[in-house]
C-alpha cells in the first residue's frame, strides 16, 4: 500500500510538474507577446511621432523635383548659352524695340528726349512687353469696373439666392479659360450670337473676334468675379456703428461712405487690381484664342518661340516676365502691410431688401443701376457659355447633334495624327484623378505646415504658394528642358516621359488650391482638442488623423475638387509639354478644332463643361463655403 501510495504520489508529482511547465511556457508566451505588442507599439508611436516631419520632407523634396529644379532649368536656359554664362539674352531683349518698344532705345544708348519724344508720339511703338502691360491694364479696369458693382450688390441688398451668387464668384477658378475662349467666340464671332441679335433688331454687324476689345472682355468674365469676392468680404466686415457716428455727427450718406466706408475698401480693391493685372499680364489661353499671334502678349510668344526651339530666348523672356509681375506682387504687399484699415467693430452695415420700400428718386435710382448692370452682368458672363452650348447644338439647317457625330465620327475614322476625342477626354480624366493623387496629399501637409506656429512659418507658406505666381508656360518649358529631356546624373540620363510630366504639371498647378481650402479649416479647429488628445498621450500625427482631418473633410473633399477641375482645364503647361506627342487633352482638343471647326470645338468644350460642373458641384455640396481665396 505504501508502495502504491507513492506511486500515485510520484505520479501526481509528475502531472503537477507538467501542469507547472505549462504554466510557465503560457507565461514564457504571453510575457513575449506582451514584449512583441509593446515593440510594434513604440515602433508605430516613433512612426507616428516622426510621420508629420517624414511627410513634410517628402512633399518639399517632391516640390523641388518637379516646381523649383524644373523653374531653376529656365533661368539656367537664359543664362547659359552654348556652354558659356552669359547674359546677352536679356541684355539683347531689354534693347530690342520689339520686346520692349520705345524705352529699348534708351538701353540702346539713344538720347533721353528722343526717346521721350517718340514715347508721346502717336506711332510710338509698345512692343511685346508694352503691349502685354497696356492690355493687362485695360483689362484690370474693366475688370473692376464690372466687379465693384456686383461687390455693392452682394454687400449692401438682402435678396433670395444671395449665398449662391455669391458662391458662383468662384467659378473662374474652376472654368477651363481655353473653354470661355470659345464661348466668346461663339458669341462675338461673325456668326455669333450677338451679330443674330443685332440682325433681328434691324442693327449692323459687329465684328469683335480678333480684337482687343473681344480680349479685354474675356478677361473681365474671370477677374471681375475676384474683385467682387474680395471687395464683398471687406464691405461685409464695416462696423455699422462707424457709419452711425459720422451720421449722427452731420456726415451726409455720402460723406460718410467716402470717410468711412471707402478707406476700409481700398486695400480690397487694389489688391483685387493687383491679382487682376499679374493674371492678366500672365495671360494665354484667351488671347491665343481671341486674338492670335497678331495679338501676341508675352506668354504667346514665349509658347511660339518654344515651337521654333528658341529655348534660351524663350527662356529670358519668361523670367522678365516673371521679374515683373513678383516686383507688382511685392509692391502691393507692401503697400498692404502699410495702409491695412481694420474695422474693430463685429456689426455689419445692415442689408436693404431688392425691392423698393418706397418709389422715391432715393431708393428707385440705385436699384435701377442695378437692374442695367444685371443686363451687362448676363452679357458678359452668361452669353458666352449660353452660346457656346447652342452653338454645339446649331447646324446651317437648325438643331443637330451633328457636331457632336463629328466627334464620334473622328474617333472612329480619324487620321493617327488629328486629335481623337475620346483619347483627349480619356487623357483628361487619367491625369485628373492621377495629379489628384498627388495634389491632395501635398496640399494637406502643406496646410498643416502653415497652420503651425513656429519660426518661418510665412517663410514656408510664401515658398510652398509661389506656383500661384509661376505661369503654366514657365512650369511647361522647365519640366521639358529639366525632366522630358533629361538630367546627367552619374554619366547617365534620366528621363520621363510626357504623360508623367504632365501630370506633374498638373499637380503643381492644383495643389496650392488644395492648401488654400483645407488651411481656414485648420486654424479654425478648436485647439483644446488637441491638446486633450496629446494630453492623453496622442502623437501629433495621430491628432491630426483622429481629430483635426475628420473636421476639416469637407474642406479637404472641396480642395479635391478644385485640384481635379484645375487638371481637366489646364492648359499653358499642357499645351507645351503635348506638343509632339499623342497626350492630348481636351483643352488641346478644343485649341486644336477652334482654328479649323467651331462646332466640333463648341462640342467639346460642352463635354468639357459637363466634366468640370460635376466636380463644381462636389465642391458646393460637400464643403465649398471654407475656400480661403
Amino acid at each position: 500500500m505504501a508502495r502504491d501510495f507513492d506511486g500515485d504520489s510520484d505520479g501526481d508529482d509528475r502531472t503537477g510538474g507538467d501542469s507547472v511547465a505549462s504554466d510557465n511556457d503560457k507565461g514564457a508566451t504571453a510575457t513575449a507577446s506582451s514584449a512583441t505588442r509593446e515593440r510594434r507599439s513604440a515602433i508605430r508611436n516613433s512612426v507616428e511621432r516622426r510621420a508629420i516631419v517624414g511627410l513634410a520632407v517628402a512633399t518639399i523634396a517632391l516640390l523641388l523635383g518637379i516646381f523649383y529644379y524644373p523653374v531653376a532649368t529656365v533661368f539656367i536656359d537664359s543664362v547659359l548659352v552654348d556652354g558659356r554664362w552669359t547674359g546677352q539674352v536679356f541684355v539683347s531683349i531689354l534693347r530690342d524695340p520689339f520686346y520692349l518698344g520705345e524705352p529699348a532705345r534708351l538701353l540702346a544708348g539713344e538720347p533721353v528726349g528722343a526717346v521721350i519724344e517718340a514715347i508721346l508720339s502717336p506711332d510710338r511703338r509698345l512692343g511685346v512687353i508694352g503691349f502685354t502691360a497696356y492690355q493687362a491694364a485695360l483689362s484690370t479696369v474693366a475688370s473692376v469696373a464690372l466687379g465693384l458693382p456686383a461687390a455693392y450688390l452682394l454687400a449692401r441688398y438682402e435678396f433670395p439666392g444671395r449665398r449662391t451668387l455669391r458662391s458662383l464668384t468662384i467659378l473662374p477658378f474652376v472654368l477651363p479659360s481655353i473653354m470661355v475662349g470659345v464661348g466668346f467666340v461663339a458669341t462675338f464671332g461673325r456668326n455669333g450670337t450677338l451679330n443674330a441679335v443685332l440682325g433681328a433688331l434691324g442693327l449692323g454687324e459687329v465684328n469683335l473676334l480678333f480684337t482687343l476689345e473681344a480680349v479685354v472682355i474675356a478677361h473681365a468674365f474671370y477677374n471681375a468675379p475676384l474683385v467682387a469676392r474680395v471687395t464683398t468680404a471687406a464691405w461685409e466686415s464695416v462696423d455699422a456703428s462707424a457709419v452711425e457716428t459720422a451720421r449722427s455727427l452731420g456726415a451726409s450718406p455720402l460723406r460718410a461712405f467716402r470717410d468711412v466706408v471707402a478707406p476700409q475698401l481700398y486695400p480690397s480693391v487694389l489688391m483685387g487690381a493687383a491679382l487682376t493685372f499679374v493674371f492678366t499680364f500672365s495671360t494665354f489661353p484667351i488671347v491665343l484664342a481671341l486674338g492670335g499671334f497678331q495679338l501676341a502678349t508675352v506668354e504667346v510668344f514665349v509658347y511660339r518661340l518654344i515651337r521654333d526651339l528658341e529655348y534660351a530666348e524663350a527662356a529670358a523672356l519668361a523670367l522678365i516676365e516673371l521679374g515683373i509681375s513678383l516686383s507688382l506682387l511685392y509692391a502691393y504687399l507692401r503697400y498692404e502691410a502699410k495702409h491695412t484699415v481694420r474695422s474693430r467693430g463685429i456689426r455689419p452695415l445692415p442689408r436693404q431688401p431688392l425691392t423698393p420700400p418706397s418709389l422715391s428718386v432715393r431708393e428707385l435710382l440705385p436699384r435701377l443701376g442695378l437692374a442695367v448692370y444685371a443686363v451687362v452682368a448676363l452679357s458678359v458672363f452668361v452669353a458666352p457659355i449660353a452660346s457656346m452650348v447652342l452653338a454645339s447644338l446649331s447646324g446651317p439647317e437648325g438643331l443637330t447633334l451633328a457636331n457632336y457625330q463629328f466627334l464620334i465620327d473622328r474617333q472612329t475614322t480619324g487620321a493617327s495624327f488629328q486629335v481623337q476625342p475620346w483619347d483627349a477626354v480619356r487623357n483628361s480624366l487619367l491625369f485628373g484623378v492621377t495629379s489628384l493623387a498627388v495634389a491632395l496629399p501635398m496640399g494637406v501637409v502643406v496646410a498643416v505646415l502653415t497652420t503651425r506656429d513656429y519660426r518661418g512659418r510665412k517663410v514656408v507658406d510664401a515658398v510652398a504658394m509661389a506656383p500661384l505666381a509661376v505661369s503654366g508656360i514657365v512650369v511647361g518649358l522647365g519640366l521639358l528642358r529639366g525632366l522630358v529631356f533629361g538630367v546627367e546624373v552619374g554619366g547617365s540620363r534620366i528621363a520621363v516621359g510626357g504623360g508623367f510630366a504632365i501630370i506633374a504639371a498638373h499637380a503643381v498647378a492644383g495643389y496650392p488650391f488644395v492648401v488654400r481650402t483645407v488651411a481656414p479649416g485648420l486654424e479654425s479647429i478648436d485647439h483644446t482638442l488637441v491638446e486633450s488628445a496629446r494630453a492623453l498621450g496622442a502623437p501629433r500625427a495621430r491628432a491630426l488623423v483622429d481629430i483635426e482631418l475628420p473636421l476639416v473633410w469637407p474642406a479637404v473633399v472641396a480642395g479635391a475638387a478644385f485640384a481635379f477641375a484645375i487638371s481637366i482645364g489646364e492648359f499653358s503647361a499642357t499645351i507645351v509639354l503635348a506638343s509632339g506627342t499623342n497626350q492630348f487633352t481636351m483643352p488641346i482638343a478644343i485649341e486644336r478644332f477652334i482654328g479649323r471647326r467651331l462646332g466640333p470645338a463648341t462640342a467639346m468644350g460642352v463635354v468639357l463643361l459637363v466634366v468640370t460642373s460635376a466636380s463644381f458641384l462636389l465642391i458646393d455640396r460637400l464643403g465649398g463655403d471654407d475656400v480661403g481665396f
